[in-house]
């Protein structure tokens, strides 16, 4: 299980990413919302989505829910 947060500012194609604790693109804690401990990144990326309709993956730290 891994903790994952969203980023609250959107990139600016509109996305919020997710990310995966430990990420090295992690944003600032003033800029992220705690989603909670999940086994993979498509259970976060689907509670991201319950905050902000338009959520993906990091390609990073959550590459295999990375989709634009």
């Amino acid at each position: 299980m891994a903790r994952y947060y969203v980023r609250d500012k959107a990139q600016t194609n509109g996305d919020h990413e997710v990310h995966r604790e430990g990420c090295s693109y992690m944003p600032d804690p003033a800029n992220r919302t705690y989603l909670g401990d999940f086994a993979t990144c498509r259970p976060a990326v689907q509670a991201a989505k319950r905050i902000y309709s338009k959520s993906n993956g990091c390609y990073y730290c959550s590459n295999d829910c990375h989709t634009s």
